[in-house]
């Protein structure tokens, strides 16, 4: 990874936690790693458990952020998801996947997009 790719990362998903906080989402964990692979930030809507994955461009030249989550990242984040409400005792909770679109210009935030129920797994 490019240290001009981290940085991106980084711009982005700080971005986005301090939109999900105006917007009353209360962050319980950030970059969540197990075995299975790892989910960007989980969060509270009210009762529900929100997974969210956070994608940032510079540009739309491979298209949009919301484009790059493919079938593929949604099982995986899926199954990281259903990984971690088990280890949590939370089985039972009301589950959302969102998805969290940053376009950055430099190293300010320019726009930033949130997609409620981006994607269901079962």
């Amino acid at each position: 990874m490019t240290i001009q790719k981290a940085l991106l990362g980084q711009i982005g998903e700080e971005a986005a936690v301090a939109y999900l906080k105006r917007q009353g989402y209360r962050i319980v964990e950030q970059n969540f790693r197990n075995q299975l692979g790892e989910i960007d930030i989980i969060a509270a809507d009210g009762d529900t458990v929100c997974f969210i994955e956070v994608k940032t461009r510079n540009s739309d030249l491979f298209g949009t952020p919301f484009e790059s989550v493919t079938k593929a990242k949604q099982r995986k984040i899926g199954q990281v998801a259903l990984s971690y409400l088990k280890y949590k005792g939370k089985s039972d909770d009301e589950v959302r996947f969102d998805v969290i679109s940053i376009c950055v210009k430099g190293d300010q935030c320019q726009s930033i997009e949130l997609l409620k129920n981006a994607f269901e797994y079962r």
